[in-house]
């Protein structure tokens, strides 16, 4: 999950309104204008939710971009109004029009289940166990608490994990590591969420993954981030140090490909 940096997985859905495929990478003008990252097509492979979603808009037959919006009233439940979801995130209309199709295509219902997310995660880390993994990131997504996913919730969840700002990332890895919800932090709750990763990522990777590893990150990672040593880790907390900590940054990298 490539958060941390600040740069998050770069590129464009679709080509821009000439046709042209975006260039990679925010980029900082010579005034140091920031420029809004797009996501490329090469970026997407590591992106497994947008791929999987891409993935299946090209082995089926979408429907026109006309008829996007008239469709969204076959499903159980209907999303809000591209408009209104452009406003609520950075991706543009045709990039919604493409994320709705494969969305449908894969949830006829409207709505993603956590047997769903499980599939997807089995899918792309055949070589580990995804399941606990999948289960972690299913309870983010699903902030009503309800056992499914709306099409509007994803769509805002990736808006934040793909383009939203360095304070946008933490936050959500924020609430994807505190897994009962209670706005703190515990190194039991951190261990899971590393633990959980490791197994997805197998036994058989390279370098090689060590059973002593996620242990090792949490209590590095817990005892900078935990500054007034209380056993719990808060959001500002979290967010200072991941800002200020080059070493936890870099180490964060190693799960740029989880989501």
């Amino acid at each position: 999950m490539h958060f941390a940096d600040g740069k998050g997985v770069d590129g464009g859905l679709l080509p821009d309104a000439n046709g042209k495929e975006p260039s990679p990478g925010g980029q900082r003008e010579d005034r140091g204008k920031w420029q809004k990252p797009r996501i490329t097509r090469k970026s997407l492979m590591k992106c497994c939710l947008v791929k999987w979603i891409i993935d299946s808009t090209t082995n089926t037959q979408g429907p026109e971009s006309s008829d996007c919006e008239l469709e969204l009233s076959t499903v159980r439940h209907q999303p809000e109004g591209l408009e209104q979801l452009q406003v609520q995130t950075q991706f543009t209309k045709k990039e919604l029009q493409s994320l709705y199709r494969g969305f449908k295509n894969e949830c006829p219902s409207g709505l993603v289940d956590e047997e769903t997310f499980k599939n997807i995660y089995s899918q792309f880390f055949p070589q580990g166990d995804a399941t606990t993994y999948a289960h972690f990131l299913f309870n983010a997504f699903d902030m009503d608490r309800n056992g499914s996913i709306r099409f509007e919730d994803f769509v805002i969840g990736l808006s934040v994990l793909l383009r939203g700002s360095e304070t946008e990332k933490l936050r959500w890895a924020f609430n994807l590591y505190d897994i009962n919800k209670d706005g703190y932090i515990t190194k039991k709750e951190m261990l899971a969420i590393m633990t959980s990763i490791y197994d997805m990522m197998g036994r058989y990777t390279s370098p090689s993954v060590r059973d002593v590893d996620p242990s090792e990150h949490v209590d590095k990672f817990f005892q900078k981030m935990d500054r007034n040593r209380d056993g719990v880790v808060t959001i500002d907390e979290f967010i200072e140090t991941c800002q200020k900590d080059e070493n936890i940054m870099a180490s964060m990298q190693l799960f740029e490909n989880v989501i």
